[in-house]
């Protein structure tokens, strides 16, 4: 955050962001001395799993998770503002990301909007503990873009319910407690009539997790394969039917488009351009640092500018009378833009680079331990999850324009 937008802050959020800041400085746990994954996506052996789960209870400990859930569900009550004080300090900071970013970022807040009370007692304060970790099952083999398209079975019983069916792509699957789960009720129904909404329990029978290997190499995502496997009545999030409806709930959060989440950050690193910029400043390209490049300065310019606009654009988001033409516009925005303007960023310092783009993950060569050329090949799935920047745009166009549905 700017030096301007500090002075012109609330005082109590000022001094918010200084306690914050503080206990940052004396907290931030030091590097492990092994790989640490760049997001949520990338999180596949169990020494990295324990160290991120240590660290995100120890922001929960120190009181900064949950500042506006509920008190009565493990929150503070507190307005959303200090909550994104939090998470904008512990970005800056590059502290690692919290582990139950799919837990504190998704499900909590679907489960605050459709969950009943006995619901949200149960489920919510362990997830900004870190003592259950979520992941979400919506994506299948043959319904990704089009989720709607969904075959996994949900099959009443007297108990409950059987699940049968295949979901891949499924982040933390293999150390999650809980799926948020989007599974067909009413084969009958239509397309969206005939979904509902579950809270399933990975340590059930008939599940099997298997992992899937992202092109760096790195594990972390996985797919799950149900074999009549069993949960109760009350796993039934909102109402039978509904799921197509809680499942756009999930995503609004998912891509930015609400806020409402128990804190934290989905990458362990904000880049920026101020990173890039040290970056050139050391890079040699063509007998020179890739700084004095015309072309290399003028596309970080560009970048700098984009992310200036950008940070412009969250304020703006936040004053109803800046955004009564649109007034979900910049919000719908949010996933598309900040995922494509960190792809361009890593593409461009993987230019600035060179050869040594070429050097990786245990090179003793490798600049900063090759995190820029990892960055731009794990900055693809971000593109590519909670909706394509394809769909992204087909969102915009249909909701914010008003254009035509493509056929």
């Amino acid at each position: 955050m700017s030096e301007l937008a500090q002075e012109v802050e609330p005082k109590e959020v000022a001094e918010l962001r200084r306690e914050v800041r503080a206990w940052m400085q004396a907290h931030k746990p030091a590097d492990p001395g092994f790989k640490l994954p760049q997001s949520f996506l990338e999180v596949e052996s169990d020494r990295q799993f324990e160290f991120l789960r240590d660290w995100q209870r120890k922001v929960f400990d120190a009181g900064y998770l949950g500042l506006d859930w509920p008190a009565e569900y493990g929150g503070k009550g507190d307005p959303l503002k200090r909550q994104r004080v939090v998470s904008q300090e512990l970005s800056r900071a590059r502290a690692p990301f919290l582990v139950n970013v799919i837990g504190l970022q998704w499900a909590g807040p679907t489960i605050l909007h459709y969950g009943t009370e006995a619901q949200k007692k149960r489920y919510l304060k362990p997830i900004l503990s870190a003592e259950e970790i979520w992941c979400q099952g919506f994506s299948e083999p043959g319904a990704g873009s089009d989720l709607a398209s969904a075959t996994t079975r949900a099959e009443r019983t007297a108990e409950g319910w059987l699940v049968t069916g295949h979901k891949v792509w499924t982040t933390l699957a293999h150390q999650s407690k809980w799926m948020i789960l989007l599974a067909r009720t009413d084969p009958g129904a239509g397309k969206y009539e005939g979904l509902s909404y579950f809270l399933f329990p990975m340590d059930v029978a008939g599940v099997t997790v298997q992992p899937l290997i992202k092109m760096t190499g790195e594990g972390g995502f996985n797919q799950v394969i149900f074999d009549r496997a069993p949960m109760g009545r009350d796993a039934l999030l909102g109402q039978e039917g509904q799921g197509w409806q809680v499942a756009m709930t999930t995503l609004l959060f998912e891509r930015g488009a609400a806020e409402g989440s128990g804190g934290g950050q989905v990458t362990a690193s904000a880049e920026s351009v101020q990173r890039l910029a040290s970056l050139a400043a050391r890079a040699r390209r063509g007998g020179g640092r890739a700084a004095e490049d015309p072309v290399l300065r003028d596309r970080a310019a560009q970048l700098w500018i984009e992310e200036e606009a950008l940070r412009l654009g969250s304020l703006r988001a936040r004053i109803p009378g800046l955004n009564l033409d649109r007034p979900q516009a910049l919000r719908l925005m949010n996933k598309l833009v900040y995922s494509e303007f960190n792809q361009r960023l890593a593409e461009l310092a993987c230019e600035m680079l060179g050869p040594a783009t070429t050097l990786w993950l245990g090179d003793p060569h490798a600049v900063e331990r090759a995190e820029w050329p990892r960055a731009y090949m794990n900055s693809f799935g971000m593109t590519i999850g909670g909706g394509t920047s394809e769909i992204q745009r087909n969102i915009l166009g249909e909701r914010v324009l008003g254009l035509p549905k493509s056929k």
